[in-house]
């Protein structure tokens, strides 16, 4: 079996067969013991590297699919569980780096489900290995620790999390400080042995990221007790160096910087954290980054370096009593000359990115994605010298900025003078954190935003020759960061120069362009009017839009076609904005669409593009689809069902949130037949076993089946839908999916068509209630009450309810309604829900027969009174739809997960129109007329089953 399983890993290397590889690979691991031939495999040094790497990749992806399922049970065998709990840690100390890395990651998955409660040897068995004499044990022991420590960085406060770090520290902590004085040891007596040298410096990173980790919370006793001997290795390090560890690539960041770096990194937390006991060291370590910053050569290899140093000094400076060493003017001078201006100066290298790699050059230069930049960091540094120190900072700042400027005006060749002067000028006017969505908000009183535009920047963006293009995109930019600034009258001059820039024939020049075009089109003023008017676009958005994918597609190739995200992300506001007055121009936007999706589906390489894609192609969608249904539903069924059927999975998920809007755009509309030949394949189970695809797959089921209900009862389809149903409502992660599955079934198909299924639904939810009941599934339980309830048009009743419910065990109606359903109502939070749950109990107390004969001593009081509570605190009105949330890029996370589409967010439909828009009344009339109808009996019962200050109410609705 071994070898056989060794063969398939060697062919899953293998462009020619890696796909039916992978495929019988799958096959394979539905075996028992499947893993652990893995790890067996991985640790064989008889076999070819290729073939155990492959092995160690594989088994992190099986246990990141089978470790546990949503509720947190294995999936494994116990015994299986056992042995690899048993075993990893070992295997991981003896093989190569590469191989230490995946099976590091799978440790980190089974930590993330069982540290430290289920898992409880770990530590041990970590603390068991460590070596003062061997850094290649360390590392791999070194490794694990972190991949599981660094877990707590981001997290919150709480007792479990405590509890966790106090149980590491209790075991890891002293052994882990001894470590650092063996080290020390073992790097004195190797300072001329290359290859040990290069061996015990890999271990230093590595401890110096885990002291950040143990920190990261809390001060570790054992820390606080050894501060100053941490202080002394933290010192040495800081300035150590040694001509072995130098690398000869000048962009290449070698084991020296990085552990620098490193060290850094935990200086500004103790500085930012640990300040009453950190106190007495912090003088040393600013002399030396001090030093060291107005020394270090200007190589990228020690940007990362440059900027953790400025970090820093950063946290540093914000602190009272440490800041009064840069107050004097001269300090400031001289901080601005030596350390701001050679880390803002462009370098060769940038203008080097700036030539041969735009896209990245953009990247970097925009706000947040260049944290680790020179550039960034210095800012970070001045500005929070300019909070300290207003006035002196902005003096000397503006006298450097005027140099810069007079340079430039001498010679234009000396362009990258005005470059650093607007880039200073920019450091010093902007105030607290650029957002977003708005850019900067607050800007320094001591000098002008829009002088400084007018005067040095606006004829860069005019003139067509002699200006470098690098001061063109720092016009661009300087309106960007400062456009909430800006004037509307100001934006609408600019808007046409902006446009223009469109046509540059510089790919970052064009790039910029777009991005401020795409930031004020979605920007609004204080009223909430946007500042750019949908009117202004309208006329130009057809060209624009042209002109716009024809960048995108200037060259053919798929990872050409989706480099730059930013102009799609234009094409998506600019439909956004202009939205039906796409309709004119239909044919020419969805031809590109239909191009560019299926050039991108054969090689799907950078998420953000492709994100903004089908969010523009939403918008399209969503505004276009209602003029032309059939003709959109046709034309992009063909690359949609193309990206289906060659199981593109990054493209998935957002593509049934497509077919969902097409369908969704044309309600009244019969299944177009290509939409039945997709309901089988997208009800096979392997399509739910990604979790990335069930929100999708539900969106589009839901939108099918109101209008495919005959179709899929014909051909038998209901059933298969039903147990997708109870596949979902089994967990807690998808039980709101099945339930929004089950209330579309319910609202589409007659109770004739259910009855034999009904009391089954039933059965799986209220075992689910009894057996690990939550607050969410307690609530879609009691909204799916109300929805059955409430369509007495169709069919079903609350009588239909209780019926059902007591076939599962007779008289179970009653607990449920007292105990869950009357209790539970109140808290539905959501307008329309708390509007069914009125037209129910309205419907409930006015015709049911179980309500007025068996129910009817309690019951009928208990129900009145509950729809009473509902309509004195009434629903709140339903928020406008029409606004497309904008969701900030730089915190979503793309994979092969479930990212939703806002421009095609599914509309919340009112199921009860009838009632009009005051409730009172309508709960009033309905009441009225049925008591007519049944001679009184709910006057009649009002009376002998209400309180006074209830009937009163009641009446008041009647009258």
């Amino acid at each position: 079996m071994a070898e056989g399983l060794g063969a398939l890993l060697e062919a899953s290397l293998d462009p020619r067969q890696n796909k039916a590889a992978e495929i019988t690979l799958r096959q394979e691991e539905q075996k028992p013991g499947f893993s652990v031939q893995l790890l067996h495999i991985t640790a064989s040094e008889t076999t070819p590297y290729n073939t155990r790497l492959a092995s160690a990749l594989c088994f992190k992806n099986f246990i990141k699919r089978n470790w546990t399922d949503e509720d947190g049970n294995y999936k494994l065998q116990e015994e299986e569980v056992a042995t690899l709990k048993r075993e990893l840690i070992s295997l991981m100390i003896a093989v190569p780096p590469g191989i230490q890395s995946q099976l590091g990651e799978a440790v980190s998955v089974i930590a993330d489900s069982d540290f430290w409660e289920r898992w409880d040897t770990l530590v041990d068995d970590l603390v068991s290995k460590l070596s003062p004499e061997n850094p290649t044990v360390n590392i791999g022991v070194l490794q694990v620790a972190h991949s599981i420590f660094k877990r707590w960085r981001p997290l919150f406060q709480s007792d479990a999390l405590y509890t966790e770090i106090n149980h590491v520290l209790s075991k890891f902590g002293t052994p882990f400080l001894a470590l650092f004085e063996a080290l020390d040891n073992y790097l004195e007596q190797n300072k001329t042995n290359k290859e040990n040298l290069a061996q015990g410096f890999t271990q230093l990173n590595l401890m110096v990221k885990l002291f950040y980790d143990l920190s990261s919370h809390d001060l570790p006793p054992m820390f606080e007790d050894n501060i100053s001997g941490i202080a002394t290795i933290f010192l040495k390090y800081l300035t150590y160096d040694n001509q072995l560890l130098h690398t000869d690539d000048e962009s290449d960041a070698g084991l020296l910087e990085y552990v620098r770096a490193g060290i850094f990194e935990a200086l500004t937390l103790y500085v930012q954290k640990y300040m009453d006991v950190f106190q007495p060291h912090v003088g040393q370590f600013i002399e030396s980054s001090w030093h060291f910053l107005t020394t270090i050569g200007q190589e990228t290899k020690y940007d990362i370096l440059v900027s953790r140093a400025l970090h820093f000094l950063t946290s540093v400076a914000g602190m009272p009593e440490h800041a009064v060493a840069f107050q004097a003017e001269e300090t400031l001078a001289q901080i601005v000359e030596k350390v701001i201006l050679p880390n803002v100066s462009l370098r060769e290298s940038d203008e080097e990115l700036f030539e041969d790699e735009p896209i990245e050059f953009i990247r970097r230069d925009l706000e947040g994605s260049d944290s680790e930049t020179r550039r960034r960091a210095a800012t970070d540094f001045l500005r929070k010298l300019a909070e300290k120190f207003e006035e002196s900072v902005t003096r000397v700042v503006l006298k450097y900025t005027q140099h810069y400027l007079a340079e430039y005006a001498k010679d234009s060749s000396n362009w990258k003078a005005k470059d650093t002067a607007t880039y200073l000028y920019s450091a010093i006017a902007a105030k607290g954190t650029a957002t977003s969505s708005h850019g900067v908000t607050a800007t320094n009183q001591l000098v002008s935003i829009t002088d400084y535009f007018q005067q040095n920047l606006a004829a860069d963006l005019i003139n067509e020759d002699g200006v470098h293009p690098i001061l063109k995109v720092d016009a661009i930019k300087y309106l960007y960061t400062f456009r909430s600034i800006i004037t509307k009258e100001q934006w609408q001059q600019v808007l046409p120069v902006l446009v223009k820039h469109l046509g540059s024939s510089n790919f970052v020049v064009y790039t910029y362009a777009a991005i401020a075009l795409e930031r004020v089109l979605f920007l609004s003023d204080s009223q909430g009017q946007p500042v750019i008017p949908a009117t202004d676009i309208q006329p130009l958005a057809k060209d624009l839009l042209e002109h716009i994918f024809k960048l995108i597609q200037s060259n053919p190739a798929p990872e050409k076609v989706q480099e730059n995200e930013f102009l799609m992300r234009c094409v998506m506001r600019v439909l956004v904005v202009i939205k039906d007055g796409v309709v004119p121009f239909t044919d020419l936007v969805l031809q590109r669409f239909i191009d560019i999706t299926k050039i991108i589906s054969a090689n799907p390489s950078n998420p953000r593009f492709y994100y903004f894609h089908f969010e523009a192609l939403g918008a399209f969608i969503r505004f276009a689809a209602p003029a032309n249904p059939d003709k959109l539903e046709q034309a992009l069924y063909v690359p949609f069902a193309g990206i289906l059927q060659n199981d593109v999975q990054e493209f998935m998920p957002y593509v049934f949130q497509l077919f969902a809007a097409l369908l969704e755009a044309n309600p009244s509309a019969t299944l177009p037949t290509y939409y039945q030949e997709l309901i089988g394949p997208i009800l096979m189970p392997v399509m739910w076993d990604s979790k990335g695809n069930i929100p999708a797959l539900v969106r589009l089921l839901t939108s099918i089946i109101p209008r495919g209900s005959k179709f899929i009862f014909e051909n038998n389809q209901l059933e298969p839908i039903l147990g997708i149903f109870q596949k979902l409502v089994s967990t807690k992660a998808n039980e709101s999916f099945g339930f929004d599955l089950l209330e579309a079934v319910v609202g589409s198909f007659p109770p004739t068509a259910l009855e034999n299924y009904f009391k089954m639904i039933m059965q799986i939810i209220l075992q689910r209630l009894q057996n690990s009941k939550t607050e969410n599934l307690t609530l879609r339980f009691v909204r799916f009450f109300h929805f059955v309830s409430a369509r007495s048009d169709t069919g079903y009743n609350v009588d239909f309810f209780i019926k059902v419910t007591d076939e599962v065990q007779a008289g179970l109606f009653t607990p449920v309604y007292i105990n869950v359903i009357l209790p539970e109502t109140q808290k539905l939070a959501r307008p329309l829900d708390r509007k069914t749950a009125i037209v129910s109990f309205t419907r409930t107390i006015a015709g049911s027969e179980a309500f007025a004969t068996r129910y009817s001593q309690k019951g009928w009081g208990f129900t009145c009174t509950a729809l009473l509570k509902l309509l004195e605190l009434p629903p709140l009105p339903a928020g406008r739809d029409d606004v497309i949330n904008e969701a900030d890029i730089e915190d979503m996370s793309f994979g092969v997960g479930f990212t939703p589409l806002n421009t095609i967010r599914a509309q919340q439909k009112d199921p009860w129109p009838e009632t009009g828009a005051d409730l009172k009344a309508w709960v009033g009339t309905y009441l009225k007329e049925a008591d007519k109808t049944q001679n009184g009996r709910v006057s009649q019962f009002a009376n002998e089953r209400l309180d006074d200050q209830s009937k009163a109410v009641l009446a008041g609705y009647m009258s």
